[in-house]
């Protein structure tokens, strides 16, 4: 326990005997300070015993690991060591310090009413301890996991731009690799060349900052580089266009197409007798790049930057995977077709400032809730204070603390699980296992 803790204890035991020494005890010395000692007594034992309790219940069962184990361990312990706790400082007070009774009357039904009163004081002020330990709990936890989450969005965007930033100089250094070699065999076709290749370098900078991208635009894209393939490779290339048109609107990850028809030409040999076919297809949700298989020696290892970074940017946008299949007559890689944009990197540091805005209100609730708590705990004691010194035998203090009583209850339901909460949560539930199947392999 804090520094802070006991000082706490100390004005609680000062404000106790002011409250009693001015309103229900002669004003002399010695009552107040018998007053005095009694009321620290009671708020030491009762406070650092419970203090005890609640700490060790937070190393061994934190809240935010064991809740339930928790919940229930707290329910036990409060009942039991606060029944421990009243009976040794009432014991103390009457029998040993103010001597107004024997050990033999003091647990006698004379003194009963007496204990029952003041174990219930006890463990209104014990759930009071409690309920704060948990809601100073719940906010580091939810604190601790808006921040992660902040971490990852921000972690996952930079590998996301760090991957985008992979392609220009990646497209520009093969089409360079390119026009290079038509210099040589063929500077007209070079010209025509670069003049193409100027056109599908404006398509490559206007996508690079975008995540997705329609098929059909991606598609349009692909035939004009198969163009300016065409121009080098004449007849010894071939390709094949035979996407569905429903599929159209549908999104693509922004120049897969191109690294893979990149890929194509980079790791297989193409003449006129032996052509290379590559075919462009769809097939249930899933954009299909396949060609016949004619393997190159390779004189050096691939940097292996395509098909690698096409992966990666699937893995970041969705959960659908890429696969790859090889025969011995032909090669395919299918890419997912997203129906619709899914929440993306771009869009995590919102939906994160949204998940804080409602840990935020999460928090706020928790805090009205316990703010209601503390007031019952803090009145009600007050009020039967109150009733049984005015009148004993009117005991009105039982209609103010069951009507609250009830309140009290409703809102704990509300807070935790019974209210919009549930609602919400039950929900969310129903949403996530619709997305389930609808985003199919997962």
């Amino acid at each position: 326990m804090k520094r802070k803790y006991f000082i706490s204890l100390l004005w609680i035991s000062l404000g106790t005997t002011l409250f009693f020494f001015l309103f229900f005890n002669e004003k002399t010395l010695e009552n107040f300070t018998m007053t005095l000692l009694l009321s620290t007594m009671y708020s030491f034992v009762l406070g650092v015993g419970n203090g005890l309790i609640n700490d060790f219940l937070n190393k061994k069962f934190p809240w935010s690991e064991t809740t339930k184990t928790r919940a229930a361990l707290s329910i036990i312990s409060i009942i039991i060591g606060n029944f421990i706790l009243v009976y040794f400082c009432n014991y103390m007070n009457y029998v040993v310090i103010q001597k107004v009774a024997t050990t033999e009357v003091f647990f006698s039904k004379k003194y009963g009413v007496t204990n029952w009163f003041m174990i219930n004081i006890a463990l209104l002020i014990s759930a009071f301890l409690h309920a704060k330990s948990f809601m100073e709990e719940l906010k580091k936890t939810s604190r601790k996991e808006v921040v992660e989450q902040k971490l990852i969005a921000t972690s996952a965007n930079a590998q996301f731009e760090s991957l985008k930033n992979q392609l220009d100089p990646h497209f520009l250094f093969n089409s360079l690799n390119v026009l290079s070699s038509l210099i040589d065999e063929n500077p007209q076709q070079a010209q025509k060349f670069t003049a193409s290749m100027s056109k599908i370098y404006r398509y490559v900078l206007e996508q690079k900052d975008k995540e997705l991208v329609t098929v059909e635009d991606e598609i349009e894209f692909a035939k004009t580089y198969c163009e300016l393939l065409k121009t080098r490779f004449e007849d010894s290339v071939d390709f094949i266009f035979d996407v569905e048109k429903e599929d159209y609107r549908r999104y693509v990850v922004p120049l897969s197409l191109q690294l893979l028809l990149e890929n194509c030409i980079k790791h297989n040999f193409a003449t006129s007798s032996k052509p290379l076919v590559i075919k462009i297809f769809s097939d249930n949700d899933m954009l299909c790049i396949e060609n016949n298989l004619q393997a190159r020696e390779q004189m050096k290892e691939s940097a292996g930057i395509g098909l690698a970074n096409i992966v990666q940017r699937y893995a970041l946008l969705t959960k659908k995977n890429v696969f790859i299949e090889k025969s011995e007559d032909y090669f395919k890689v299918k890419v997912p077709i997203l129906v619709n944009k899914p929440n993306n990197i771009s869009t995590q540091a919102e939906d994160e400032n949204g998940s804080y805005e409602k840990a935020k209100k999460r928090v706020k609730e928790l805090k009205s809730f316990y703010g209601n708590l503390i007031s019952y705990c803090t009145v009600i004691p007050f009020l039967v204070i109150i009733n049984l010194i005015t009148s004993p035998k009117n005991l009105w203090f039982y209609f103010p603390m069951l009507g609250w009583g009830i309140g009290l209850v409703s809102h704990a339901f509300k807070v935790f699980g019974v209210g919009e909460s549930w609602k919400e949560r039950k929900i969310r539930e129903i949403m996530d296992k619709q997305k389930y199947r609808d985003n199919g392999n997962l």
